[in-house]
């Protein structure tokens, strides 16, 4: 079987469908992923085949850094639509080809209208799958719709999904149209999208996230499976900086600052604001340059940076994570066992925020532009000294550890291939 998963987006983005990817290929399977060229490194080096759809992911954010600090969600959109129609050809024509002979298209939010488009000129089997919950439901909002914190009634709940989805479709409309026209030679897809087909047609839908964090709602549909986190082992041969190894081991569990991808247009005021908190709870550090390039010029003793690491092998050597609240970091911090303070900047990135604090393994969260030094160090400071915060945390890390995420998905998407 060859399954071609279509994968835009930062490095959290992508490296959950890597992960899936190679569960499929450790099961027999051919894999090809399509996504920016910022990750060819990442998806060679665990086996599998890139194909670049062009463009550069962190030189957009770089160009989006103002709107993306300001986390207003329609301006962002309407960013983003614009940059998916300058790139829209060049992926639509590299998925053409790469596609060719594939058994099974396999795409989450980033991927989805393309990858509709190629599978319905191509007639191959497409598949929906997902790090954060998508299909509408009356027990919680889309985690993308920017409405306030709290609970809301059932109905606003199942509106911010059709909502979203809207907001979404319509923002990329015109790439999608573009694409179909001048490169796979198609009629346009409906005015309002591809979401009531593809909901009428009930195709299996994967959500990469463990059901303990987030329980199936009760009114989704049995083709829809919450299967467990898609993690990514270091690559084989992987070996850790032995100065981080005597870092760590010179002293107490540091706490872990990072903010992933998210572009920041004051990298040494943010540096600054981090080491301040850092002094005032008397806390080591680990701390992640990411692409807004946090400062490495003079750092006490007790902090130490770092650029790119497997969180897999740092995370359980840490008191804390201190981060945005992507799903892929939110998600090994609570695989892990310890808590979380998120300081979230856009996207889903409140909602895991707020799923955190719900799930009592970790304060709530601090927007980024609400992030001080006081905020920050209080967070840190209540953090380390709750002992049941800190429990909780572990119980969760113990069965999130237990589950099989991959392994599910891949025996989902090996049903599908057989009955088509």
């Amino acid at each position: 079987m060859k399954v071609t998963i279509i994968a835009p987006g930062s490095r959290g983005d992508v490296q959950p469908y890597v992960a899936l990817g190679k569960g499929l290929m450790q099961a027999g399977h051919g894999v090809g992923i399509l996504a920016s060229q910022d990750f060819q490194g990442l998806i060679t080096e665990h086996g599998l085949q890139f194909h670049d759809m062009g463009g550069s992911m962190q030189d957009i954010a770089q160009d989006m850094q103002g709107l993306l600090e300001q986390g207003n969600f329609l301006k962002i959109l309407s960013s983003m639509g614009t940059a998916a129609k300058s790139l829209a050809g060049q992926t639509a024509l590299k998925g053409l080809e790469v596609c060719q002979g594939s058994d099974l298209i396999l795409a989450g939010l980033g991927g989805l209208f393309v990858g509709l488009a190629l599978s319905e000129k191509l007639g191959i089997p497409f598949i929906q799958a997902h790090y954060f919950p998508f299909t509408p439901t009356r027990e919680f909002p889309n985690a993308l719709a920017p409405l306030p914190p709290g609970h809301l009634p059932a109905w606003i709940n199942r509106l911010s999904h059709g909502m979203v989805q809207q907001m979404m479709w319509q923002n990329y409309r015109a790439a999608d149209t573009l694409a179909r026209r001048q490169i796979l030679k198609m009629a346009p897809a409906p005015f309002l999208g591809p979401f009531a087909a593809l909901q009428q047609q009930k195709l299996p839908i994967l959500y990469g996230y463990s059901p303990h964090v987030i329980p199936p709602p009760g009114d989704w549909g049995d083709f829809i499976h919450v299967t467990g986190y898609w993690f990514l082992d270091p690559h084989s041969g992987w070996e850790p900086p032995i100065d981080l190894v005597h870092f760590l081991q010179s002293g107490p569990p540091p706490v872990y600052i990072g903010f992933g991808s998210m572009v920041n247009s004051r990298p040494g005021e943010t540096t600054n604001l981090i080491l301040q908190a850092l002094a005032r709870t008397g806390q080591r550090g680990v701390l992640s340059a990411g692409w807004g390039g946090l400062e490495k010029a003079a750092l006490p003793g007790n902090v130490f940076m770092i650029d790119s690491i497997p969180f897999s092998w740092l995370f359980p050597q840490m008191a804390a994570v201190v981060h945005h609240g992507g799903a892929g970091t939110t998600s090994m911090g609570l695989w892990a066992g310890i808590p979380s303070i998120v300081t979230p900047f856009m996207g889903d990135q409140p909602f895991w925020g707020r799923r955190v604090h719900e799930l009592g393994v970790g304060p709530a969260p601090i927007p980024l532009r609400r992030l001080t030094v006081d905020r920050l160090a209080e967070a840190i400071a209540s953090t380390l000294s709750d002992a049941a915060m800190q429990e909780k945390a572990a119980r969760l890390g113990e069965r999130i550890r237990a589950e099989h995420g991959i392994a599910r998905a891949v025996e989902i998407i090996e049903k599908v291939i057989e009955n088509k």
